[in-house]
């Protein structure tokens, strides 16, 4: 069942129909040993009256005997020699005599009407009674159904009381992982639910305390580290005239991809802490893919990379274009960074009805397989990296991940041996024609 609501309904219906059957073997229960020795005694009590009448006064006194406790309990009585022969009428009533009780302790019933047959102690008397069912079974429908009726109503409002408050905590859930870190349970309740709302209200105010911390740390940094690298970008303009070009043109790519960092990390934080300030729109992976492919080769080519590009796809993705850009530029950055010379980096699209897979694969010596799950942590580097010529400061790939975050997909890398291997999940919006 795909509904608390119903499972609790349905619960208690299948516990109501398992009670009506329990009280309904428990009544046949009592009536073995109560209605069927009340009716054996009573019985017993008549056929003696009826016999001793018969013995002293004959048809005509039995007759009357019979009559007054007709009148007096429900039914018809007759007493019959043992062969079934009626002692007053004559008539012959073996026909009545295979009868008996069921098995709950009840008559049979023959033409609606309940028949119960007793035989006396010498065996040369049969009391034979005829009367209505005290109660039937259809006079109990109604109330049945009544009493169904309560249960699902009883059972509605018990699972109302239980699952409301259980979508309530979802829905602050599902807010707070959207972003709306002040998003807390209203809940008053002292049971279980209580307890699971106010639990999520304290780790969400642990978590908004981190992530405020955390966030009003990279912005305060990252507006600190804009005026130095501003000055120092003057600075590498008044070096030009006295200094080697090649180090100007060194000095001038720092602080460019420093001014960079900053502006990625600026503009994370923005998107993380609110997320309605995204620009999102649809976008053709195919032609961003092929754009940021066509900015690294300049890159590619200092180093003798080859990127062999492989997308072929008419899939589109809702999200912001920057973020994507900065977040698959950064990933086919560091595979050329680390890509051994005269060599190539792999680029390959694959889609299904949900998602598209950005492939970006190196053929350098990849990563420890221990390592493999941190090197998106922020300021993670792999040993064989730190070097000035290939090492970063270990936030691209960071940066990258918080950024396919944003868009409800996944970063995840493997060893291909030889090399690393890259891959960005991203959903599908839906298919369109690229122009």
């Amino acid at each position: 069942m795909r509904t608390l609501s119903l499972r609790v309904v349905v619960t208690f219906s299948i516990t109501f129909i398992a009670t009506a059957v329990a009280m309904f073997l428990i009544s046949g229960h009592i009536a073995r040993n109560t209605v069927g020795q009340f009716f054996e005694g009573s019985m017993t009590l008549e056929l003696q009256q009826a016999s001793r009448a018969y013995e002293t006064g004959g048809a005509q006194s039995v007759a009357h005997y019979l009559a007054e406790t007709d009148e007096a309990l429900k039914g018809t009585r007759f007493l019959t020699d043992a062969k079934g022969r009626d002692l007053v009428s004559g008539e012959d009533r073996s026909a009545m005599m295979a009868t008996g009780f069921n098995s709950i302790g009840m008559p049979k019933r023959r033409n609606g009407q309940f028949i119960i047959v007793k035989a006396s102690g010498d065996g040369r008397y049969r009391l034979v009674v005829v009367a209505p069912p005290p109660l039937g079974f259809s006079r109990f429908i109604p109330y049945f159904l009544l009493l169904g009726l309560a249960i699902v109503l009883l059972g509605w409002e018990l699972s109302a009381r239980i699952v409301s408050p259980l979508r309530r905590v979802a829905e602050t859930v599902n807010r707070f992982g959207r972003g709306d870190l002040s998003a807390r349970v209203q809940c008053d309740r002292r049971d279980e639910i209580g307890v699971l709302a106010r639990a999520f209200n304290s780790m969400a105010g642990r978590i908004e305390t981190l992530l405020t911390a955390e966030r009003r740390l990279l912005q305060d940094v990252s507006h600190e580290l804009r005026s130095p690298l501003a000055r120092l970008s003057f600075a590498a303009e008044l070096m030009s005239d006295t200094a080697s070009s090649q180090a100007t043109g060194r000095v001038r790519r720092e602080i460019e991809r420093l001014s960079q960092l900053v502006g990625s990390l600026l503009e994370m934080t923005s998107a993380e802490g609110d997320p309605s300030s995204r620009k999102t729109r649809r976008v053709s992976i195919v032609e961003l893919v092929r754009e940021i492919a066509e900015d690294c080769k300049v890159e590619s080519a200092v180093r003798n990379v080859q990127i062999d590009m492989q997308v072929h796809s008419k899939v589109f993705v809702d999200g912001d274009p920057e973020l994507l850009r900065r977040a698959i530029e950064n990933v086919l950055r560091n595979a050329i960074r680390f890509a051994p010379a005269d060599s190539s980096v792999s680029v390959q699209l694959e889609e299904n009805a949900e998602n598209v897979t950005l492939k970006v694969r190196d053929f350098g010596s990849g990563v420890p397989e221990e390592m493999l799950g941190r090197i998106f942590d922020p300021f993670f580097r792999v040993e064989e990296s730190r070097d000035g010529a290939t090492g970063g400061v270990g936030l691209g790939l960071s940066i990258a991940r918080r950024a396919v975050l944003l868009h409800h997909g996944s970063l995840t890398a493997e060893n291909a041996d030889p090399g690393l291997q890259v891959n960005v999940t991203i959903p599908v919006s839906g298919p369109g024609a690229i122009n």
